[in-house]
């Protein structure tokens, strides 16, 4: 995602405005009317700024962000493209795991949930059809939620378990899983910043970098990850190495988790990089804005050599604009972004 409040520049007011009043849609909807496809792009609507995807093992089932109007957390079947509303929900559940996450005040209250702004989003497969899903949240607390996702069953369904609150001034933007249920996130642009802060990112001045939080020792910084704007991120099976991607300097860099800086090595992308995504054959989607061209744009990067090759760039439409995330759904390849109601969804380039 590009910038919350408090920090918009004039690029970030442009994408929020794109947000349009049809996100406000009740929790299981079919595609409405306006939602057919356009020049060979299919879309599935009723999404509230899905910045971010992630697709489920089995393959049946994206779950989506929802970064604009009451938020929340969507499931879309990917067989008929139907979407679902499953937190909050009349089918969500909360089991709160208060010694793993001793500094959590709780579950979401009604308050929270009415307005329950979600970016990033991590999944942790388990065992069974029962796994781990991390999310960013924005709004009453600036934290990362954790729930248990149950896909054993039709219908996902998920269980609050725990959260952990960012510090001032962490502005939280992507988020990871670790082994051992620690995560590590991006500070993209911290919380009180100066507006002109988001200017200096935009011209490669470092101004966050990334954290891990395990139980226990809390928040720490990662050694080596300042970036100007750091945003998606992803990481080996281990948790060894992360990959971040560089808003602000249109990289993404590589880092043995806990070394020095050093040891970081990095790619040059043509556009500004957002989420990055793991596919089925061990490579690295990245997808980002491109704002002087008007378009958006998906790159290929090979985690081991570190080379990219651009594979999806489209210019930016009424329907759809600015995204921020691709992911690899069978043949086709699924993209979100922060601003509208919809995911836009393309034949999986070869």
């Amino acid at each position: 995602m590009l910038k919350r409040t408090g920090t918009l520049s004039i690029i970030v007011a442009v994408v929020l405005a794109l947000i349009d009043a049809s996100a406000q849609t009740p929790a299981q909807s079919a595609a409405p009317a306006d939602c057919s496809p356009v020049a060979g792009v299919q879309y599935v609507c009723g999404q509230r700024g899905p910045e971010d995807l992630i697709l489920l093992p089995g393959g049946q089932w994206v779950l989506a962000s929802a970064y604009s109007a009451a938020g929340g957390i969507f499931a879309i079947r990917t067989s008929d493209k139907m979407s679902t509303q499953v937190y909050p929900s009349p089918t969500a559940s909360v089991r709160f795991d208060a010694k793993a996450y001793a500094g959590c005040p709780g579950p979401p209250d009604a308050a929270a949930q009415a307005k329950f702004q979600t970016h990033g989003l991590s999944l942790q497969v388990g065992a069974n059809g029962v796994h781990r899903l991390y999310v960013v949240l924005h709004g009453s607390r600036e934290s990362v939620e954790m729930f248990e996702l149950d896909a054993r069953k039709g219908l996902p369904s998920l269980t609050w378990i725990g959260c952990a609150v960012a510090p001032m001034p962490i502005g939280l933007n992507s988020v990871r899983w670790l082994p051992g249920g620690g995560f590590v996130a991006t500070n993209f642009n911290p919380r009180g910043a100066p507006p002109e802060s988001f200017k200096r990112l935009q011209s490669g001045e470092r101004n966050g970098e990334v954290w891990e939080w395990q139980t226990g020792p809390g928040w720490q910084k990662v050694p080596g990850s300042e970036a100007a704007g750091a945003n998606g991120i992803e990481s080996s099976d281990d948790g060894r190495t992360i990959y971040v991607g560089e808003w602000g300097t249109r990289t993404v860099f590589r880092l043995p988790r806990g070394q020095a800086a050093q040891a970081r090595e990095e790619v040059k992308v043509d556009f500004n990089v957002d989420n990055i995504r793991w596919t089925a054959d061990g490579m690295l989607l990245a997808a980002g804005q491109d704002f002087a061209k008007g378009s958006f744009a998906v790159a290929r990067i090979d985690p081991k050599t570190l080379v990219a090759r651009e594979i999806l760039r489209q210019s930016n439409t009424p329907a759809f604009a600015n995204g921020t995330v691709a992911i690899e759904v069978g043949k086709e390849l699924w993209v979100g972004a922060v601003g509208g109601d919809r995911v836009a969804i393309f034949p999986l380039p070869k």
